[in-house]
Order: structure tokens, then C-alpha cells, then sequence
């Protein structure tokens, strides 16, 4: 059931001054930079961690969450296993450089 517009909410939104139309508020373009740089680090971060961690010994083999299950232990043992994580790191860190290359939009082009 919709409220006519004369109805109760239209009445209350005049009379506090709502009906006017709002601006929409733009995010500063150096906030828009800052978080840029900050997802840029956080994924070149991300995927050096992922894309190593599968061959340092300490990390991968001697992981208490993997040798608590034997046959978790002997899938992620296999070499293919280790090349899938590190690819995925390996794309991770090519997300994150493209996104550093690419050109900014400055605020004249919104």
C-alpha cells in the first residue's frame, strides 16, 4: 500500500524544509588518491605474500592448520597446489601495478 502524495510523509518533509533538493557530495580528489595509494600497497603486499609464502618451508610445510589434517597436508604438498597459490599472488601483484599505472582522473573529468 503506497501513501498518496499528500499523504502523512509529504506533510512532514515540507514542513522540516526536506523537500528541497540536495547536492550530491563529491569525495575530495586527494581522499581519492590516498585510498588509491593505500589499495595499491595493501594488494602489492598481498600478493608477495601470497605468491612466496607457498615455497618457504616454515610457512607452508609446518603450518599447524594444514598438518592437522593428513589429507589436507598431502594436497597442498603437491607442486601444482603451490603453483595455483602463486599465481594467484602473481595476479594479485599485476592488479596492483596496473592499478598504480593507470593515469588518475583529475576532478575535471567527473
Amino acid at each position: 500500500m503506497q501513501s498518496s502524495p499528500g499523504g502523512p510523509a509529504a506533510q512532514i518533509s515540507a514542513a522540516t524544509g526536506q523537500n528541497q533538493e540536495q547536492t550530491p557530495q563529491r569525495i575530495p580528489y586527494w581522499l581519492q588518491q590516498a585510498e588509491r595509494f593505500l589499495r595499491v600497497i595493501v594488494r602489492l603486499y598481498l600478493g608477495l605474500l601470497v605468491c612466496c609464502a607457498p615455497w618457504y618451508p616454515a610457512a607452508w610445510d609446518n603450518n599447524p592448520l594444514f598438518a592437522s589434517s593428513p589429507w589436507l597436508m598431502a594436497f597442498i604438498s603437491h607442486g601444482a597446489v603451490r603453483g595455483v597459490v602463486s599465481g594467484l599472488g602473481i595476479l594479485n601483484l599485476w592488479i596492483a601495478v596496473r592499478e598504480a599505472l593507470r593515469s588518475p582522473e583529475s576532478p575535471a573529468q567527473k
